[in-house]
């Protein structure tokens, strides 16, 4: 799929049919978290990948926003490096490149942040010293969901030069 096409199309999804994701599909959204880049090429992220349905319902368990995940057929827990100050900023960049990545297979997801901490920690084993920072749960789609997003028009959320400054895209040079 067109990288743009991609992220066009791309939807979260809470949905999630019985189809087992192949393992091919898995290595190649790790692949995309690997590949993603980091501030000063620091790489802190790290992932845990979850597949065991019981696993999968101690993470519903011990997330606040994101139960959903039970019924998922993998998700990954994104952590990071808290020394860093930009390291929210690079799990979601992450767990975007995954999600895309996936999406590509025609894979769906979604992402929560709102997680019980203590019990996330010790069912999963994270050391203290490392942040979960987002969970993405992954999937074949219940059914179909392809589509066009509903978002507002860039004269809604873009300014040209100045936030002030209406932008028009007949202002663009190129």
């Amino acid at each position: 799929m067109d990288a743009y096409e991609c992220i066009a199309t791309k939807l979260d999804v809470r949905e999630f049919s019985s189809k087992r994701t192949p393992t091919e599909v898995k290595l190649k959204v790790l692949e995309a978290g690997r590949l993603t880049g980091s501030g000063v090429n620091s790489q802190h992220w790290r992932f845990i990948l979850v597949q065991e349905p019981s696993n999968l319902k101690k993470l519903a368990a011990d997330s606040t926003t994101g139960k959903w995940v039970e019924r998922c057929d993998f998700a990954i827990i994104v952590l990071t490096d808290p020394k860093y100050g930009f390291h929210l900023i690079d799990a979601g960049r992450a767990a975007q490149d995954m999600q895309l990545a996936a999406w590509n297979f025609g894979v769906i997801s979604c992402v929560f942040t709102g997680m019980r901490q203590d019990s996330l920690r010790k069912n999963f084993n994270i050391p203290e010293e490392i942040n979960p920072s987002i969970v993405v749960g992954f999937g074949y789609p219940e059914r179909k969901v392809y589509g066009r997003k509903n978002r507002k028009p860039l004269s809604e959320i873009t300014f040209l030069e100045k936030y002030d400054m209406p932008f028009y895209t007949q202002n663009l040079k190129g």
